[in-house]
């Protein structure tokens, strides 16, 4: 079928001496009703062929039936007052909730405090984020609608489960996040909020986060100003507090490209003091057990190292060296748990190790001492202390449940909790094999091969390949349920570990950002050509599935390789490098792709751009482009117009189609109901490119 007809309004652009046409810059306005219109005809365009593929009912079915399973998982576990709190996951409920429980043996028994389902029940209301109070009697929970991650600040008390107290608003955004800490007594916090009112310009509304102080029982209005005036426009805040001390950690990253600057606020009165600034490669700070800060640094380290550093002298240069940089990187994540935890005679430590991650564990000296137990090609993480020096952990692998391990420090015991998903499907039987693929300048890549039962290794295998690179994110194993319905229909799975990501530490990741993102498409399309000579699959029945900065890893890929694949899966992409960095969040994007201020910069991000590189008359692969309405983090106007140019460059006959979601963004709070619906499409499309005749997996 012809796609709809875009008309082209070409406007030209002057960047440092080379001129640059844009077509379909029209597009990018969603206030204008005629860009309303065209996107409601390529959904209805979009939709008469996705509906209209073989086997969509029993695929829909089959996803349906895994995704709504009456299965339970757990995220966030955190322990606060002697009590544990958790997000909880449990289909066929639209949204996770907010659940308390009285101890680890006591999960069973967990008490509901904040149930977005509930509060809507169409499932467009989702939990950005909670922190429960020092005594577990209140918790602080950030609740914001339809994938717009746009949150307000809600009390809850956690016995009754009532909303109490004062609502707060913009606590927590697309572009910055949010953070709080609750003071040492209970009864205020700290926290970060954006622009109110006319604080500032409307193009400011979604920077300048700074830090407040509020009382319980006082309006909002009257919270006072703490930290942040002198922040950049771009900065990213974490709030720590150390309850025993009354001493609050500040962590401030510069956008999202891994520099930080950290203060400390001593108690109530004595101000705040910086002790590192951006530049310095301190990436993350967190509390010791002896008045110390546990410092990770990676300052001639670039796997890093861990200082400690006395409270009473914040001096990094005087810090001492604890735990030297080995061969692993110790995981570093902005947004995550930290990565080294300190209990009253152990450092417990995340490393990551090209992938795979696990905890190892010193005494405070630095010394090694027997660590957990955990999953072969596996992921650890989301630690919290027990009390003493017990934690409990997590543990993920790709054919695995994911579940909650208590570890027990005298004994070395590591014991598999209540708090573990019991998975709708059997994953065990999948083979997990891990192979080097060589880029084009040498490089060893990781990919990490999903093998299906009975599989032939003669090149006519079906696969699917992902991958991400970017931001020093690592594509950890995860396990995903819904991977069973390309595994029972023959279909290989595939992720890469590709430059631009943290597997390897920082080095790694500055090899494929700025002008160096290059590297980060060589090394991808490196495991695609290794996973066909090696067999597992060829050319035209493998299809290449990414989102975010994984769909312009996407987009690029099949710019520049329009052969290597069959077809392309995309989700909230970027594609227009040119353009990026205009959209709130695109400036926060600045620190990793680059700005088209700087010549440099602008020749790298035009010679990858997705969007300027397609080229007229070439047969690009069929090609599904997600997005969502309401997306604060990759703006929907980056697949509108890389659907208009792709659409208009194609040759072939391959379907190029764009799907936008009405009450749904970046994809991490949508609904049950849209995660069936934009999965049956993705695998509908799929198997209708790569040949697959879909059989009923319980008739096999």
């Amino acid at each position: 079928m012809a796609h709809p007809r875009t008309e082209k309004r070409s406007v030209q652009d002057a960047y440092h001496g080379v001129s640059v046409r844009d077509d379909y810059r029209w597009l990018e306005d969603w206030k204008d009703p005629e860009v309303k219109k065209w996107s409601g005809e390529q959904n209805a365009h979009a939709r008469s062929i996705l509906d209209a593929l073989p086997h969509v009912p029993a695929i829909r079915g089959r996803l349906d039936a895994i995704l709504r399973a009456s299965s339970t998982s757990y995220d966030h576990v955190s322990s606060s007052g002697g009590k544990l709190f958790a997000i909880k996951h449990q289909p066929p409920k639209q949204q996770p909730f907010l659940v308390v429980m009285d101890s680890l043996g006591a999960v069973d028994s967990a008490r509901i405090i904040v149930d977005p389902n509930t509060i809507d029940a169409k499932g467009t209301t989702a939990i950005d984020w909670f922190v429960p109070s020092h005594s577990g009697k209140l918790v602080a929970v950030s609740l914001s609608k339809g994938g717009t991650e746009s949150g307000d600040l809600h009390i809850y008390d956690t016995q009754s489960g009532k909303q109490v107290h004062e609502v707060i608003e913009r606590v927590n955004g697309g572009t910055a996040g949010g953070s709080l800490a609750w003071s040492p007594d209970d009864k205020s916090f700290f926290y970060t909020r954006y622009p109110r009112g006319k604080e500032r310009p409307a193009k400011d509304m979604s920077f300048y986060v700074q830090v407040y102080h509020h009382v319980l029982g006082s309006s909002g209005d009257k919270d006072s100003y703490e930290l942040g005036k002198n922040f950049p426009r771009i900065a990213e805040i974490e709030l720590v507090m150390h309850q025993p001390s009354g001493q609050l950690l500040a962590t401030v990253q510069k956008g999202d490209g891994g520099e930080f600057a950290h203060y400390l606020r001593g108690k109530t009165g004595r101000g705040w003091k910086q002790f590192s600034d951006y530049g310095d490669k301190i990436i993350q700070a967190a509390f010791g057990a002896k008045r110390d800060l546990l410092v990770l640094s990676r300052k001639n380290a670039p796997r890093g190292q861990i200082l400690s550093m006395p409270i009473a002298n914040l001096d990094p240069a005087k810090a001492k060296v604890l735990i030297a940089e080995g061969k692993d990187t110790i995981v570093s994540s902005f947004w995550s748990a930290p990565s080294v935890l300190a209990t009253d005679k152990k450092l417990y430590v995340l490393y990551q190790l090209g992938g795979p991650s696990m905890i190892r564990v010193f005494d405070h000296s630095g010394a090694p001492v027997e660590g957990p137990k955990q999953l072969p090609v596996a992921a650890a993480g989301g630690m919290t202390r027990l009390g003493g020096d017990d934690i409990l952990f997590e543990n993920k692998s790709f054919v695995e449940p994911p579940a909650w391990y208590r570890f027990e420090a005298a004994t070395g015991k590591t014991t598999k909790s209540a708090l573990a998903t019991d998975s709708p499907v059997d994953m065990r039987k999948v083979q997990v094999i891990r192979e080097m693929a060589t880029s084009k300048d040498g490089t060893k890549v990781p990919v990490n091969i999903l093998l299906p039962p009975g599989s032939k290794r003669d090149g006519t295998g079906r696969c699917v390949i992902n991958g991400y690179g970017g931001y020093g994110v690592s594509l950890a194993p995860r396990y995903r349920p819904y991977y069973a319905v390309l595994i029972e229909q023959g279909v290989c799975y595939a992720v890469a570990n590709l430059r631009g990501g943290g597997e390897f530490g920082e080095t790694w990741h500055r090899e494929g950002n700025l002008t160096k993102k290059q590297n980060v498409f060589d090394d991808f399309a490196a495991v695609i050509e290794h996973m066909v000579a090696r067999k597992y699959t060829a050319s035209d029945k493998l299809a290449i599935i990414g989102g975010s900065n994984g769909g312009l890893l996407m987009g690029a890929t099949m710019a520049q390789h329009p052969t290597l694949m069959k077809a392309v899966v995309s989700f909230v992409g970027i594609y227009d490098m040119l353009r990026v960095e205009l959209s709130p969040n695109g400036a926060f994007n600045v620190t990793e792709f680059g700005t088209v201020k700087k010549p440099d910069h602008f020749k790298a991000m035009f010679a990858y751009s997705p969007y300027h590189n397609l080229k007229d008359g070439v047969a690009y692969p069929a090609t599904l482009l997600l997005t969502g309405e309401n997306d604060p983090r990759v703006d929907p106007m980056q697949s509108r117009k890389m659907a208009a140019r792709l659409q208009a460059a194609s040759s072939s006959s391959a379907p190029i189609l764009l799907r936008t979601a009405a009450d749904a963004g970046h994809g991490g709070s949508s609904s049950l109901t849209e995660r069936v619906a934009q999965t049956t499409d993705a695998y509908a499309f799929i198997f209708k490119q790569l040949g697959v005749d879909y059989k009923d997996p319980g008739a096999q």
